[in-house]
């Protein structure tokens, strides 16, 4: 019972509709849990690996481990958060941008040995939904559980629209859980109100409880989420030397709170270690992060890295990426959202230099031997 307390503490918001009951269920048998991945780019981030480790400690523990990939649910695109209508995607990017998620992921989840973890698609049962499933599906939610989202609340005050298929997205997910009869699923705290619609689902349909566990966001004082922060996202097929260099961006506020939610070492004694050498626990932080990630020999390369590059003011233009592509379309991939678009911001925001000099034109073609640095933490060099 200490380790399943553990797991329902460590780096969790809160367990609906309490926690008690599911350390007790857990007790009694092995669950089925799921956490759902949307896979709008390519890379998994910061905030994925903070729902991948949740699932390792249930996976450690013997549950059953569903690494869900939204393929279905991420063509329609999730408007949590969002003041305006996210961009559909089409079957084929949603394949191409999840095809080296399971190489991401099995940094964190095993996939092979003893009680592996699964790796699903939810296009699997909802390509098969018809509209008079639909119908039934829907005729157990109400307009009004939708329209009470702040993110519509937000478009109506605005006069912007809001499109019935982003209505049908809570549907849509909350429909995975009942296609996988789970006992549990597990998001981050902002995917609330859409595994809330999935338990609403479950209960209505199967008449079963549907546990929900949300962790805690990596956020700063402002309430801003740490690790996509300008020009410094931090992704699982990053290289070691940048996810060192973006852990040790991190402000010092949300060094409990990164040992917690990404990391499986003792949080005994934290608060005294930090105070008395933040700088200290924020390295110890970035190497444990990465030596999980990639292993201690790397880490200890990345970690002498970053001392040569940032304490002593030596950049080492490691990532080598290809020529004849313009500006923006090279540091695309490095930017906070991985857009061309995000990469334009940027430059507009003269945030990105080459060979020293900072550009502005994101039509400007890279050639071999180009230095690029991307905000203060990342440089790429144009190798052939």
């Amino acid at each position: 019972m200490d380790k399943i307390d553990e797991v329902l503490t460590r780096g969790v918001q809160q367990v609906l509709p309490d926690k008690k009951g599911l350390a007790e269920l857990m007790a009694k048998r092995k669950i089925k849990l799921y956490q759902g991945f949307d896979p709008s780019m390519p890379s998994l981030h910061l905030g994925n690996f903070v729902g991948l480790m949740k699932l390792r400690q249930f996976q450690k523990l013997g549950h059953e481990v569903i690494f869900l990939v939204g393929d279905f649910t991420g063509m329609i695109g999730d408007p949590t958060d969002k003041l305006s209508t996210r961009k559909k995607l089409t079957r084929e990017q949603v394949l191409e941008n999840a095809k080296s998620w399971r190489q991401q992921a099995g940094k964190v989840l095993d996939f092979e040995r003893d009680n592996p973890a699964k790796i699903l698609f939810n296009s699997e049962w909802s390509d098969k939904i018809t509209f008079k499933d639909l119908i039934e599906i829907t005729s157990n939610v109400t307009v009004q559980q939708m329209i009470e989202r702040d993110m519509f609340q937000e478009r109506l005050k605005s006069s912007a629209p809001i499109y019935l298929h982003e209505f049908l997205y809570p549907v849509a997910q909350g429909y995975d859980c009942i296609a996988m009869d789970v006992d549990l699923e597990i998001g981050g705290s902002d995917q609330l109100f859409n595994m809330m619609v999935g338990r609403t689902l479950m209960k209505a349909i199967k008449n079963k409880d549907k546990y929900v566990l949300t962790t805690k966001l990596l956020v700063d004082k402002e309430g801003s989420k740490v690790g996509k922060t300008t020009g410094n996202a931090l992704f699982l097929d990053s290289s070691p030397e940048n996810f060192y260099a973006g852990v040790m961006s991190f402000p010092d506020e949300v060094l409990p709170l990164g040992f917690e939610l990404l990391t499986e070492i003792s949080l005994e004694g934290l608060p005294e270690k930090i105070k008395r050498d933040p700088m200290g626990e924020k390295k110890r932080l970035a190497f444990e992060i990465v030596k999980f990630l990639w292993g201690e020999s790397l880490a200890s390369s990345a970690q002498k890295a970053f001392i040569k590059t940032f304490q002593e003011k030596e950049p080492t233009f490691d990532i080598k990426v290809l020529s004849g592509k313009s500006l923006s379309e090279t540091i695309s991939p490095y930017t906070a959202l991985g857009s061309i678009s995000d990469a334009k911001r940027l430059i507009k925001q003269k945030a990105v230099d080459v060979n020293g000099v900072v550009i502005s034109d994101p039509k400007y073609q890279t050639k071999i031997g180009d230095k690029i640095k991307v905000g203060e933490r990342t440089f790429l060099k144009v190798s052939k």
